[in-house]
């Protein structure tokens, strides 16, 4: 329980940190920053649902691919 709850803060502090970074006009574009939190949240969730590295990998990088679609 306690992993799933730093899991779940390190999400959201990643999300709070790319979010501010696209306020002042020189960050990420909304895509460039749904592509990063897909990856950081399908990671998360990869790791949480299988436990390992390639689990983590795979979650990242089908989290990311979804991340760049949103908003097309």
């Amino acid at each position: 329980m306690k992993h799933t709850i730093l899991k779940t803060l390190a999400v959201a502090s990643v999300a709070i940190s790319l979010g501010a970074c696209s306020s002042y006009g020189t960050g990420l574009s909304s895509q460039q920053t749904n592509a990063a939190l897909g990856a950081v949240a399908g990671g998360v969730v990869g790791n949480l649902i299988g436990g390992d590295t390639g689990a983590t990998l795979g979650g990242a990088a089908l989290g990311g691919v979804i991340g760049s679609q949103i908003g097309k």
